[in-house]
Parts: structure tokens; C-alpha cells; sequence
């Protein structure tokens, strides 16, 4: 078994076991038992719980990049590597609300989760082809940041099959942060075209004028 063959198997074992009992309860021993996994092989690939987390960013990440987004608008090619994200999330859905319920008692691990959920969103725009590189690139990861965070939200509380509410928030969320300052182009808007000087008045033939000779 590869190394990326355990990880999946522990971590559905893991998200398992948090949609049963909640996240703090989850074992990484009682989740390897449940894989049929050997101990001191999680030992070394899980050395604590917080691990788990970031080798499941790292899963989603590996996913959302594995195809290279179509010829198209960036806006579109977001979405779909958006998308793909959210359907690794989906493939444990019960596992990884049981641990959004749990961090807003857990200030470390949310910390943690954000940190790295923003590094996530740097390649996220590299894979859509988008620069995210220097200080403007970091401007464009927080902003997509947000974008995930509200399609995150919207998948939440989205109980239909094909994840509709799921897909209009993201699309919703990629068109209003178009708007901003064009960063999923990384093109600055344009700028505005300075107003025309004002005419000058039109002479009036009934007033001499005091440069031109009579």
C-alpha cells in the first residue's frame, strides 16, 4: 500500500468515526483499527490529530489539481477546480460537518485550518493559471478565501444530490469578486477617462472684446 493509499484509508476511517461520535473524540489508533491498519505505520504518518487535517487539505488540494481546468474564462476555470474541492468534502460530508461543529471550540486547530486553507487558495489560482505570487497574489488568495469560505457555508446546509445551492454560491461569490478591482484576471479595472474640459462660451456679438482691435 502507498503511502497516499494509507492516508486516504486512515482519514475515511478518521471522518467515520467523527461523524459517529464528533470530532473530539476521533483516535487516529481507533481509526487505523478500523481501517485494518498497521499502528506504527499511523504512528509515523499521523504523529498527532492535527495531521489529520492538514494531510486532508493536502487530499483535497491534490484533487481540485489533478486535471487541468478547460480553456476558459479564469472565472470558470475557478469553479471547476472550486468544485472538485468541494466534492472531496462531499465524499465524507457527515465526517467533516462533525469537525465544523467542533472548531469554533477548538481555537487552534480553526487557526491551523485557516492558515493552511489560505495557502490552499494560492494553489488553487495557480492551478485556474491565475498569478499568486508577491503582494498583489496574496491579495487575490484572501480574496478567494472568502469565496470559499461562502460556498463552504452554502454546502452546509445544501441536502440536494447534485449540490445546486452549492454551484449558484460559488458562481455568485467567483462574479462579485470579478467586480473587485478585476483580481481573478489580475488585471487592474482601467482608468477612468479624465472629464472633458468645459466648453469655452460662445462669444457673444453684442460684447466688444477688449484684446481684438475695433
Amino acid at each position: 500500500m502507498t503511502d497516499a493509499d494509507f492516508d486516504r484509508a486512515l482519514l475515511g476511517a478518521a471522518f467515520a468515526l467523527a461523524a459517529e461520535r464528533g470530532w473530539s473524540r476521533v483516535s487516529i489508533a481507533e481509526a487505523a483499527r478500523r481501517a485494518d491498519l498497521p499502528l506504527a505505520r499511523a504512528r509515523t504518518r499521523f504523529p498527532a490529530r492535527m495531521v489529520l487535517l492538514c494531510k486532508f487539505g493536502s487530499l483535497a488540494d491534490q484533487e481540485a489539481l489533478a486535471f487541468p481546468p478547460a480553456e476558459a474564462p479564469a472565472r470558470e476555470r475557478l469553479f471547476e477546480i472550486l468544485m472538485r474541492r468541494i466534492d472531496v468534502l462531499q465524499s465524507h460530508r457527515d465526517g467533516v460537518l462533525a469537525l465544523f461543529r467542533h472548531l469554533p471550540f477548538d481555537p487552534c486547530a480553526a487557526a491551523m485550518l485557516a492558515a493552511a486553507s489560505l495557502r490552499s487558495m494560492a494553489w488553487m489560482l495557480e492551478g485556474a493559471g491565475i498569478d499568486a505570487s508577491g503582494p498583489r497574489g496574496k491579495l487575490r488568495a484572501k480574496g478567494l478565501l472568502a469565496v470559499w469560505l461562502a460556498t463552504v457555508h452554502a454546502w452546509r446546509g445544501d441536502a440536494s444530490e447534485d449540490l445546486s445551492a452549492t454551484m449558484a454560491a460559488l458562481d455568485k461569490a467567483l462574479r462579485r469578486a470579478e467586480q473587485v478591482e478585476g483580481w481573478v484576471s489580475g488585471r487592474r479595472p482601467a482608468p477612468a477617462e479624465p472629464p472633458a474640459a468645459p466648453a469655452p462660451p460662445p462669444e457673444d456679438p453684442f460684447v466688444p472684446d477688449p484684446s481684438k482691435p475695433d
